[in-house]
């Protein structure tokens, strides 16, 4: 498990959804059932504004009930309405209820009024909520309140007794050195030689340059950004590079209070907390660190991402429309909002828009990445290469880190059958990250699937497997790849682990039907066949071939060879 793997299992203590709510007293269910059965409804579907509403109407005809206040402050919190959120902590509070999660509204909520000192008795009362959050909340209140060494204290306590937790402690403890304007110190702590190695996220690669600057160490600065982001970098560092290059210094602004300090917190937990299925964590570290500064560029895009991939669009939509247009950060809200489209079905739309971004920013590799990533989803594959050709144009230089955007337009390209435009791409990708099994499995399959160069593409297929053992996408390659050989009792067992990993995609169960009819397990075949068919449809599935096959059965190819 992970350093932030462990630190998470002793975050939430409260109930969370999806656990059993408080039930309501029979005499309130008589008048509140609707609600009730709304309210299960709404945590079934992640719908976390309508968790809030529902709560607070249960809440009316059982005002004490603490499962009800939990999920209503739950709610609130999760769909971006903090101060509802924190009104619903102090309730549960002043029940004297545990909650882990309303002592973290309460604790973000003193940040937000600059109430350090409530913020330091809070934790000296005993409402603990992490044990991360709770020693950075003493250090950034104690900073708030103009103790800077005692802030000290409470970083190096971590560092010193905490080594699982010493990086973020020392990334934090640098961050408040700039803000007091010691400068040096901050640059030594972040270079790791100081006092321990600090795992830099974008945003402290960021900040890292931003001091460079300040202390007049332009080309140390500029250095820096190359190395990390390249001579092309993306629109929201491209101006930094700029004003380096001019000789203007970056203004240091990662924070500018205390408050800053709690948020970047809170982000960093954020961002660093796995991100699985009906795991709200994430989230509630995302809202906390809005809350506590609405202009933080990327907790908004992380907070509309996972409000995304949560299938709440209407809440993405919402949180990427707060983000400036003046902020660096604009057109990373806009591809987002775009993508929410997407994702909401609005397909159609989503392409106009990133359509009129693209005339909006002409210049934008990643408007024309994007563009090219939605129509090749949507199978229109001539304009997705038009696109992707478009993004790579304007580059200065092809970087290790475009290779995505070469191996996607040649995805293309194969779709659209132009093969001998397509294979060079693949290649050229591969020079880039020789080892990317996405790119090998991709190129290995095609000239399998063409009969060419049988034993270099079946090296890169064995090559794919083995760097991801557990895709069933890849495994499928390796077991067709067998098969288009003829060497067929090789195949089954392949084939049979591709599907255990992936047991309701339905080429693969029709992958399975042919090889065990190839090797005489004709019943066999015909169930896989008709597996196949119960999953369909797949824009690669033949639906008709497949029924052909299960009334008149398969003749296995001959075992290929090689044509080139």
């Amino acid at each position: 498990m992970s350093i932030l793997g462990r630190v998470s299992l002793c975050l939430l203590l409260a109930a969370t959804p999806g656990q059993a709510q408080e039930m309501p007293s029979p005499g309130v269910m008589s008048g509140a059932a609707g609600a009730f059965l709304s309210a299960r409804v709404a945590v079934s579907d992640n719908d976390f504004a309508q968790i809030a509403a529902s709560h607070d109407r249960l809440l009316e005809a059982d005002p004490d009930n603490p499962g009800f206040l939990e999920l209503s402050m739950q709610g609130h919190l999760l769909s971006g309405n903090f101060d509802r959120a924190a009104e619903r902590a102090a309730q549960i509070v002043a029940q004297e209820g545990r909650s882990s999660t309303a002592s973290l509204v309460l604790q973000a909520d003193a940040f937000k009024r600059g109430a350090y000192d409530v913020a330091l008795g809070a934790l000296e009362d005993g409402q603990l909520t992490g044990p991360l959050t709770d020693p950075m909340a003493q250090a950034w209140a104690e900073l708030g309140r103009g103790s800077m060494s005692d802030a000290l204290a409470a970083f190096d306590e971590v560092i010193a007794e905490r080594e699982e937790l010493a990086p973020f402690a020392l990334y934090f403890k640098a961050l408040a050195f700039a803000y007091v304007g010691d400068l040096e110190r901050a640059e030594a702590l972040l270079t790791g030689e100081a006092e321990g190695p600090i795992g830099l996220t974008r945003r402290g690669v960021i900040a890292h340059i931003s001091i460079l600057s300040q202390l007049g160490r332009m080309e140390d600065a500029l250095a820096l950004t190359d190395a990390m982001f390249g001579a092309n970098p993306d629109e929201d560092v491209a101006y930094l590079r700029a004003a380096l290059e001019e000789g203007r210094a970056i203004p240091f602004d990662t924070i500018t209070s205390a408050r800053d300090g709690m948020a970047e917190t809170y982000f960093m937990l954020a961002s660093a907390l796995p991100a699985e299925a009906n795991d709200w964590l994430p989230l509630v570290y995302a809202q906390l660190a809005l809350a506590l500064r609405p202009d933080h560029g990327d907790a908004i895009l992380l907070t509309g991402q996972i409000l995304e991939r949560a299938g709440q669009y209407a809440l993405a939509d919402a949180v990427y429309d707060s983000m400036s247009p003046d902020s660096p950060q604009y057109l990373g809200a806009q591809l987002g909002k775009a993508n929410a489209l997407a994702r909401s079905g609005e397909v159609s739309a989503a392409i106009d828009s990133l359509r009129e971004l693209v005339q909006e920013k002409p210049d934008s590799v990643l408007v024309y990445s994007a563009l090219g990533d939605l129509l090749r989803r949507e199978e229109q594959f001539a304009e997705a290469e038009a696109a992707y050709s478009n993004a790579l144009g304007l580059l200065d230089t092809v970087e290790d880190r475009h290779w995505v955007l070469i191996y996607t337009r040649a995805i293309a390209l194969e779709r659209m059958g132009e093969w001998e435009r397509a294979e060079p791409e693949f290649r050229r990708a591969l020079e880039f990250v020789p080892d990317e099994p996405q790119v090998l499995n991709y190129l290995g399959y095609s000239l399998i699937d063409k009969g060419l160069k049988l034993d270099e593409a079946l090296g890169m297929i064995e090559r794919a497997v083995e760097a991801e053992p557990d895709s069933g996408y890849i495994v499928d390659s390796l077991g067709w790849a067998f098969y288009r050989l003829g060497r067929y009792d090789e195949a089954v067992p392949v084939m049979e682990r591709a599907v255990e990993l992936m047991p309701t995609d339905p080429i693969l169960n029709d992958h399975l039907g042919d090889v065990y009819w190839a090797v005489g397990r004709e019943r066999e075949a015909r169930f896989q066949w008709q597996r196949a068919l119960s999953f369909a449809p797949h824009p690669d599935l033949d639906v008709d071939l497949v029924r052909r096959k299960i009334e008149e059965g398969k003749i296995p190819p001959e075992a290929m060879t090689d044509s080139q």
